[in-house]
């Protein structure tokens, strides 16, 4: 019998494997399901902080062009606001009374000084830990790569003055020096860095000529991006680490482990194959450890990474030299 159970942001989780942030974890019903079909932990459905900034703008426009009195909309404010963070913390509250398994809440962050207020409620909720989902976009010409990477540690600090939870931090590779980066955020007490985070992807209907979404799931294509970064950063974090993007099955599941992942969060494969999966992945999984004589997680994680590796330099290299060295 070999033993699945992991240690992540302080926690003891029965195994590596958490459900990541998405519509499939924005109901007790559908929570429930998850802890049913094996998950470790859940993360739950962001709440978008500009998501309740622009609801707010976009009343205050309406308004205005109406022609009505804006002193009002101090009520307003708090009103939107408080409901939304309302539902957020009943669905903490609930979940926490219906699962056994750590639920953590999620904040998808923007530039906003509210971060640390909404962290308080979803403690006192009874959120287990804190994911923050960050990412500015390069294409902000008005804030320099200083300016953005500083907030990181800004909003940090602030957190941490704020909320004794344990915090996770999930980020892009979008940085212009992405292992130092990682290196100093997991110096900052935080207990976990995710890498990484999925972001929207535009496409274009030539027909309509609109602007739409594509590829949003994930495929297992993806997964590179991460076990790079992963093997590259495990022996060199002072924090937890969690792979996410491109976990499809249970072989990708040893891989991130085996680069050194602490856990790995999945939610694309949950919509393509059902939340079924992750039994498949766990039984994969164990399979794999029961053939290779491994007891448990810690008998080979991170016995691939680049700290480990005979061949690191493996782990660095960025052109297809071999691959395509021979082909006409």
């Amino acid at each position: 019998m070999v033993d699945l159970s992991t240690q992540y942001l302080g926690m003891k989780l029965k195994n590596p494997v958490i459900a990541g942030s998405s519509g499939l974890t924005n109901s007790v019903k559908s929570i429930q399901d998850l802890e049913k079909s094996g998950a470790g932990a859940v993360v739950l459905k962001s709440i978008f902080e500009e998501e309740i900034a622009f609801e707010y703008e976009d009343i205050l426009k309406e308004a205005s062009e109406e022609g009505v009195n804006l002193d009002q909309f101090d009520y307003y404010d708090f009103h939107i606001k408080g409901e939304k963070l309302d539902k957020y913390t009943a669905l903490i509250e609930e979940s926490k009374k219906s699962v056994s398994i750590p639920v953590i809440a999620s904040i998808n962050c923007v530039y906003s000084h509210e971060w640390t207020s909404f962290a308080k409620q979803l403690q006192t909720a009874g959120a287990d830990a804190l994911e923050l989902n960050m990412f500015f976009l390069p294409s902000e010409f008005d804030r320099t790569s200083e300016e953005k990477e500083k907030a990181y540690f800004q909003i940090i600090e602030k957190l941490q003055k704020e909320v004794s939870i344990p915090i996770a931090l999930k980020i892009s590779y979008y940085f212009s020096n992405l292992g130092p980066m990682i290196q100093k955020l997991s110096e900052t007490g935080i207990a976990g860095l995710v890498l990484f985070n999925r972001f929207y992807s535009p496409d274009f209907d030539i027909d309509k000529m609109e602007v739409v979404s594509s590829n949003v799931f994930s495929a297992p294509s993806d997964l590179p991006i991460s076990l790079r970064w992963i093997a590259i950063m495990a022996e060199r974090v002072s924090c937890d680490l969690a792979a996410s993007t491109g976990v499809h099955d249970g072989t990708a599941l040893i891989k991130q482990i085996l680069a050194g992942a602490n856990a790995v969060q999945v939610a694309s494969t949950l919509y393509k194959n059902g939340k079924g999966q992750i039994a498949e992945m766990l039984n994969t999984l164990e399979a794999w450890m029961d053939k290779k004589n491994f007891s448990s997680l810690s008998d080979f994680r991170g016995k691939m990474s680049q700290g480990k590796s005979s061949n690191p330099a493996a782990y660095e290299r960025v052109q297809f030299m071999k691959y395509f060295g021979g082909k006409k």
